[in-house]
């Protein structure tokens, strides 16, 4: 169903959020008489951080612009006549709005699209049976909007306290003055003659004692007003402190950590709208509070009662600025973070965001940002705030960006579009470490102020750990490096230090995510494949995957320390096996055509028991990257059935003639393992015969072909 007929559906606080975000920007009729239209753009495929692709946008903003006016001249009638003038009059209102920067547009329709699919998506969780598995989110996402409701109820209450507290003291004062000038009367009575004096001074003694009795009580109540309030906003930046933590140490910290399973191809960590809403109420809250702090301080200074009011503002002003400083410094963050296999001389893109810049204003004066390369060691020293001011490892060009304020989706961020990173110095390595396993990070750096210059913020972010090559062959190793890293970081570790060893089924994890990846395929590693992997690793000949539950592999095992009998490791055979799958064999991969992780033993063993010609793929033993087909025939030197093997084919042979029309070009071949006729399976992607001959010449074809002895 169209996500705009099911977002007109919503109700309550998420139909409010729906319509919010829509205004002159982007008006909600052009979302609603276009909606077919803007749904079936292929929003998502324009890099809004590269600039190239605005010529996309461009053309996207003319076509939505035709179709309004399209849709402008359909219309008839009374009421059409006006809808009429209404839409023309938003094609010219969108054209003039974006016609300079048709990136924002594709921005804005996609911050909409994706916000209405969310609103409709928690919507149909929490209404459907099916969703109960979604309903712990829910019930964490309605604890923390309660907890807003609460704050907002307190800061209320706080407000409506002060101000009464100030009207209360603007009176007291009034009488202050009263009482001063009854004394400044009685003073003036000594000039009088005594007959005169006698007879005013006792009324004017009396209102004296009067006014001062009311100024005693009229102290003492202010204080325990003060006191009060004092009380109240304690228990207020309580409040939000735990909701800051849940928000910051929780939510983001996830949202980090989905980040980074990300880079090993886990699922999109998901958008920072509901994050950067959550911190912005958190913001707004805070700075309410701090507002009020500084007034209750202002009116003690403007009338001192003695008492513990003061250590209580101090320390109350203390925990506002401590709480505001974690969450500015906390919600700067990587939106999209540099590749962490980096190789140099070779351009890389980086986004960075503070989520609380729009609500702060800090967008008035735009910050710079600055990316610096530094060391596992100078990021410990770093986060233990030890003085690195300058040391940085390398030298990065285009490493200074100004943050950009997007008023449509309210998001400051600055895109770093042309980085460059120049050279690199590496540092004194460990033992049997290579330079595949030495860590750097990009440190991005800004500073701004928030209030008008009353609060000076130094914020700093690192990225994933990053593994800097300098030549295309490293990057096999580099990859197994930033793998382990992703799979195995704990939250809150020391720079950048991982497990030396892990379980198997962890490391299957990891390992399946990453194939599925990047061979874009939503078909995973079995569990046979996963005890192929198994015996390999562990050079074992179980196949009961309960055996492996336990077992443990170590960084060595996994990519120092080659196979028995072999010159590469296990991960670089593994990898050969994604590369060769993702750039040749995916289609067939997908198909289930593929049994791949097969030994030779194995495929003889299954093979056996079929008849004559039926054969399967499996990757190579020997080879980094290959495949090869294992078929069974009758051996013509024994009058006896076995299994033949071809030559493992690498990316090479497949550049030159792809595995279906060489399989086409076999013959002998006939049932797919286990008995699915080979034509049935691969003829779809067989290249169609030659045509005729262009100008008076035949273009000759390569075929494969075996010698006739290991096919009869």
């Amino acid at each position: 169903m169209a996500v705009w007929i099911q977002a007109q559906q919503l109700q309550g606080d998420a139909l409010h959020q729906m319509q919010s975000l829509y205004g002159q920007h982007f008006p909600i009729e052009v979302r609603h008489y276009l909606s077919q239209w803007i749904e079936g753009q292929l929003w998502d495929a324009i890099d809004l951080e590269n600039p190239q692709e605005e010529i996309k946008a461009k053309r996207l903003l003319d076509s939505l612009i035709q179709e309004l006016q399209k849709k402008a001249e359909h219309q008839v009638g009374e009421d059409g006549f006006l809808l009429k003038i209404k839409l023309g009059h938003y094609a010219s209102q969108l054209k003039s709005t974006y016609d300079r920067c048709p990136l924002e547009l594709v921005r804005c329709i996609k911050h909409i699209l994706y916000t209405e699919q969310r609103l409709v998506r928690e919507a149909t969780n929490s209404s459907s049976p099916v969703g109960s598995l979604m309903d712990s989110m829910s019930q964490k996402y309605h604890q923390i909007n309660q907890a807003f409701e609460e704050l907002r109820v307190l800061t209320q209450d706080t407000e409506n306290d002060l101000r009464k507290l100030q009207h209360n003291q603007e009176y007291f004062i009034i009488q202050y003055q009263e009482s001063l000038r009854i004394q400044a009367q009685l003073s003036s009575l000594a000039t009088l003659p005594p007959a005169d004096r006698q007879l005013r001074e006792p009324s004017l003694l009396s209102k004296r004692a009067t006014v001062e009795a009311w100024l005693t009580r009229e102290a003492n109540t202010l204080q325990k007003y003060r006191l009060g309030l004092a009380e109240k906003h304690q228990k207020t930046l309580a409040l939000l402190r735990k909701q800051q933590t849940v928000i910051l140490d929780d939510e983001l910290i996830q949202w980090k950590r989905r980040q980074q399973l990300a880079g090993n191809g886990g699922p999109p960590e998901g958008g920072l709208d509901i994050l950067q809403s959550w911190c912005e109420k958190l913001a707004e809250t805070i700075w309410q509070n701090r507002q009020q702090i500084r007034r209750a301080e202002h009116l003690r200074q403007q009338l001192p009662i003695p008492g513990p009011i003061e250590e209580m503002l101090t320390e109350l002003n203390s925990t506002i600025t401590d709480i505001i400083s974690t969450l500015v410094t906390s919600t700067f963050i990587i939106e999209k973070q540099p590749p962490q296999v980096l190789k140099t001389q070779t351009k890389f893109a980086a986004t960075v965001r503070l989520l609380v810049g729009g609500k702060l204003n800090v967008h008035m004066n735009p910050p710079q940002v600055k990316a610096t390369i530094i060391s596992e060691q100078q990021a410990k020293a770093l986060l233990k705030n030890e003085n690195t001011r300058n040391d940085i490892s390398g030298e990065i060009l285009n490493n200074n960006c100004v943050m950009e304020y997007h008023q449509t989706t309210g998001t400051l961020s600055a895109h770093f579009r042309n980085m460059s990173l120049k050279r690199i110095r590496r540092s004194d390595r460990r033992g049997a470490e290579s330079v595949t396993e030495e860590k750097f990070t990009i440190l991005f750096e800004s500073q701004f102020s928030v209030g008008g210059n009353e609060l000076v913020f130094q914020v700093k972010t690192l990225s994933l750990p990053v593994v800097v090559i300098v030549h295309g062959s490293q990057d096999n190793n580099a990859t197994a490096t930033v793998l382990w890293d992703n799979a195995f970081a704990e939250p809150g570790r020391v720079p950048f230090i991982v497990p030396d060893k892990v379980l198997w089924p962890q490391l299957c994890e990891a390992l399946n995510m990453k194939y599925k990846a990047e061979v874009q395929s939503n078909r995973g590693l079995s569990e046979g494949n996963l005890v192929f992997l198994a015996q390999k690793a562990f050079s074992s000949s179980s196949v009961n995957p309960e055996d492996y539950r336990n077992m443990t592999m170590t960084w060595s095992q996994f990519n120092r320390e080659s196979l028995p009998g072999r010159n590469f490791t296990f991960w670089q055979w593994f990898d050969g096996v994604m590369e060769l799958t993702k750039k040749h064999l995916k289609p067939h991969w997908n198909d289930g055509a593929i049994l791949g992780f097969v030994n030779k033993q194995q495929a003889q063993d299954m093979l056996m028991s079929k008849p004559n010609g039926t054969f399967l793929l499996r990757f190579s033993d020997s080879e980094i990257g290959g495949i090869t087909i294992a078929w069974v025939a009758e051996n013509p030197n024994k009058a006896e059935r076995m299994v033949w093997n071809l030559m493992p084919y690498t990316t090479k042979d497949f550049s030159i003639r792809s595995l279906a029309d060489r399989i086409s070009d076999l013959n002998h071949l006939l049932f797919l393992y286990p008995d699915r006729p080979k034509d049935e399976v691969f003829s779809k992607y067989y290249t169609p015969p030659l045509s005729k001959a262009v100008d008076g010449y035949v273009k000759p074809q390569i075929k494969q072909v075996v010698p006739e002895s290991s096919h009869l």
